[in-house]
């Protein structure tokens, strides 16, 4: 027996974009539910925790800010820091800023409802959870994750996917860059250092294919980094999960009578090149609860209305990136993965922008 019959738009994950889409649906007088298999928001961290100061994330971001980053800095191989000097932003605590959104959520009027595993999702929409409740709504929002269940059942699944892992470590200098590392040992990725105030997170990413690297490719950076004298060598904490890394997928469908709107990585959001994935989820999330509302109103063209907007938005740099990446990849492939071939996949570089539209119109980021 379906619950709740009175739901107006039912939204499964409760991370950014999820929250976002709440919290818009139910700004908009609708009733929301919103459910997630957490018991916490933001928690476990599965991100690298960095959000550039020109994505525009607002007070969620400034209350969970940990320390402010001055610009980049990338590593080819064993080589010595190439800086980029100006590419500002702040490090985060995931937990504090995903708890925030939530709360905007709450305060909107969302039912918000952690706890709550998604056991299956039916032909006509309706929600099957492992308590044993069902849950149904004319417009289904999937925000999550990569591997979608809601996604699933539509048939818009994400294809490539990035695998990652991160560990929690004492910083032993101050720091403020972010520190990538490219290397031909990192095929479809790269390793990466971001400072925390007196803690970072070390970790890398991977095409899925190659996730066997994660765990010795990540001690082998956790060491150069102990050997320089950067970070202490104890362990404080792990993480890692999937990243989306084939680019924007359809959107929107319908599983019978039932609307599905996807957002954030659940609909390919998320940079194939850099994981950026934080700024996308709000922005879509948003946008998705704002076209449910459109369509509940009577707007019929709101679910395509939306898909457009996405594209707009985002279309152009996820082109690019996934186009880089790509490139990448094949250079890995033919054992040509050069320090000028990794440097051209990469966003830091004049070479990754080349020939495409220009820096100052997209939305791609480094992100985590």
């Amino acid at each position: 027996m379906t619950e709740d019959t009175g739901i107006d738009v039912l939204v499964i994950g409760l991370g950014p974009a999820g929250a976002s889409a709440a919290r818009a649906a139910a700004a908009a007088g609708l009733r929301v539910v919103a459910v997630d298999r957490k018991s916490e928001p933001g928690h476990p961290v599965q991100c690298a925790e960095f959000v550039p100061a020109l994505i525009n994330a607002g007070d969620a971001a400034q209350s969970a800010r940990i320390q402010p980053i001055a610009e980049m800095h990338t590593f080819v191989e064993a080589g010595s820091a190439e800086v980029t000097p100006e590419f500002p932003g702040i490090m985060i605590d995931r937990r504090s800023f995903d708890t925030h959104l939530v709360e905007e959520a709450r305060k909107a009027g969302a039912d918000i409802r952690m706890d709550s595993a998604v056991r299956d999702v039916s032909p006509d929409g309706t929600v099957h959870l492992f308590s044993g409740e069902v849950l149904g709504a004319p417009v289904l929002i999937g925000a999550d994750g990569p591997h979608s269940r809601v996604g699933k059942a539509a048939g818009l699944e994400n294809k490539e996917i990035i695998a990652s892992r991160q560990v929690s470590v004492a910083l032993l200098k101050p720091h403020n860059a972010t520190d990538i590392f490219l290397s031909e040992r990192l095929p479809g990725g790269y390793g990466w250092l971001f400072p925390k105030g007196d803690f970072a997170n070390i970790g890398l990413g991977v095409s899925q294919e190659y996730k066997d690297r994660l765990k010795p490719e990540l001690d082998r950076l956790h060491a150069r980094l102990v050997e320089e004298g950067r970070v202490g060598s104890d362990t404080l904490g792990h993480t890692g999960g999937p990243i989306p890394a084939g680019g924007m997928i359809e959107p929107a469908a319908r599983l019978g009578e039932t609307l599905v709107l996807l957002a954030g990585d659940a609909a390919g959001l998320t940079n194939p090149v850099t994981g950026a994935g934080i700024s996308a989820a709000v922005v879509s999330g948003t946008m998705a609860g704002e076209a449910a509302a459109e369509w509940l109103a009577g707007n019929t063209g709101a679910p395509d209305d939306y898909a457009e907007d996405l594209e707009d938005h985002f279309g152009a740099s996820l082109s690019r990136a996934l186009k880089r990446r790509t490139t990448a990849l094949a250079a890995h492939a033919a054992g040509t993965a050069s320090p000028d071939a990794l440097r051209g996949g990469w966003i830091a570089y004049p070479q990754y922008w080349t020939n495409d539209d220009i820096r100052e119109d997209t939305h791609d980021l480094l992100e985590a």
